[in-house]
């Protein structure tokens, strides 16, 4: 597959299978190896790169799990691109300097990278930008100092440049020879893919490439033939009413957090737990949804909020309660050439409450996750919808505890009479994660938790104070 993209604002033209990855393409290929291969799954951050869409927006990615064929039409930057064409140090390097921010220098290209992303972006949350950047020599607080001091540091006029580049009407690609029949392809629009998934139901659909990327690296699977989303334009859209908001299939986890952050909080702060923000920007909700995992945190909260599910197969579509789709473990209602057009959200009041219990706080897998929407009306229970991840082998609703709320009134003794019957709706496993027996009291904390937050006591442990 040959892919065209602007390397450190130069035009490329690069030739390769469609599922290498950038970070090998860069290290073998291009021989700039100062990004760094360190898990190579998407945690440590150090093959951090900023990748600019056609759009201007640019992001921190992960090199690691981004293949050579999702670039096609987009800018990269390696840390050898953060500094200007005559070696001027970026801001972020020069306070690096200043502030002892590198020791050992295997994770600081990466760090580097996120922090000149941030700094273009405007952002000043370190902590959240620089949490998929580990380091295990100098520290946080010297690195964070660092990404502090440029904060009012002008931008370069070289870090504007591939937007600038990208959005120019005369730039033109080089044009590439043509070749046969591709092993992959990378359609512009949910009308060419479906065409084309048709014609070829067992080939993998790559959009984030979040989870697909460890088939490759971890798993050193062969996935052609392969179809990469992120040009298709119409599944990255967000269209919202009085009643409804629908989410199109490739949209990113920032871009999801962000159209909750108003309307339901606590599942914006669920999203910003969900990975580094590397991470975060590849991640797609309809990739979290297909991938049918029982651990995905998005699923529970959604299906709390009654979401339904839209399916696209050629020119056919239907659509489903989300948590209709999942049947068992490994197995959703999908059928060969079926792929996910987009997920859609009644507008509601805010009573969305998710809980989430892993053994890091941030960017670590559910052992349970809990989310709660639960309606109260002259202090009765007048509709439940209580979702969780971690309990079976699929993302499911507590049915059984549901119907022990519906009626009742909103009352400790109601809840407490409720929490019994999380053994009817949940026969959990016992993993590295947690044992069944922890997982069903975690549930019924979580249900407790809920009603006492609903009361406006005080429940997050992050808040405890001595």
């Amino acid at each position: 597959m040959e892919t065209r993209f602007l390397l450190n604002g130069e035009p490329r033209v690069a030739a390769t299978d469609a599922t290498v990855t950038l970070l090998d393409w860069l290290r073998e290929e291009a021989r700039l190896t100062g990004t760094k291969e360190g898990c190579n799954e998407g945690d440590c951050g150090a093959c951090t790169v900023m990748v600019t869409d056609a759009d201007g927006t640019s992001r921190a990615l992960n090199a690691c799990i981004l293949f050579m064929g999702q670039l096609e039409g987009r800018a990269v930057r390696t840390v050898e691109g953060i500094a200007g064409p005559g070696g001027e140090m970026h801001p972020v390097q020069e306070a690096m300097v200043a502030h002892h921010g590198s020791q050992c220098g295997f994770c600081t290209p990466g760090f580097v990278v996120s922090m000149a992303v941030a700094h273009l972006n405007g952002r000043r949350d370190h902590d959240d930008q620089l949490a998929g950047n580990l380091c295990r020599c100098t520290g946080y607080a010297p690195i964070v100092r660092a990404a502090e001091a440029a904060e009012d540091a002008p931008v370069p006029d070289w870090m504007r440049q591939d937007a600038e580049t990208l959005g120019d009407p005369a730039f033109i690609f080089p044009q590439i020879r043509p070749s046969g029949a591709p092993p992959a392809v990378s359609p512009t629009s949910s009308d060419a893919l479906a065409e084309w998934y048709a014609a070829h139901p067992d080939a993998a659909l790559i959009a984030g490439a979040t989870d697909v990327g460890l088939w490759v690296t971890k798993g050193l699977r062969d996935l052609a033939p392969v179809a990469f989303l992120n040009r298709c334009a119409d599944l990255r859209r967000i269209v919202s009413d009085t009643e409804t908001i629908r989410i199109g299939a490739t949209v990113t986890m920032t871009e999801l957090g962000a159209v909750f952050a108003d309307r339901h909080p606590s599942l914006a702060e669920l999203i910003r737990r969900y990975g580094s923000v590397q991470v975060r920007n590849a991640a797609t909700i309809g990739g979290n949804i297909a991938n049918g995992s029982p651990i995905g945190d998005s699923p529970p909260a959604l299906i709390a909020l009654g979401a339904r599910l839209h399916l696209r197969k050629g020119e056919a579509r239907r659509e489903m309660p989300l948590e209709a789709f999942f049947l068992e473990y490994g197995k959703q209602d999908r059928a060969p050439g079926e792929f996910v057009e987009a997920v859609s959200v009644p507008v509601q009041a805010d009573r969305l409450a998710c809980y989430k219990l892993s053994k890091r706080f941030d960017q670590d897998i559910s052992a349970v996750c809990g989310c709660f929407n639960v309606t109260v009306e002259e202090g009765v229970v007048t509709a439940a919808r209580i979702a969780f991840g971690g309990m079976a082998g699929v993302p499911k609703r507590a049915a059984a505890v549901e119907a022990a709320l519906l009626g009742q009134p909103w009352s400790e003794a109601t809840v407490t009479a409720a929490q019994a019957r999380f053994a009817e709706d949940f026969t959990p496993l016992s993993d590295m994660r947690a044992s069944a027996a922890y997982r069903l009291r975690a549930a019924e904390g979580m249900l407790m938790r809920y009603f006492r937050e609903s009361r406006g006591e005080a429940v997050s442990v992050l808040e405890v104070r001595v």
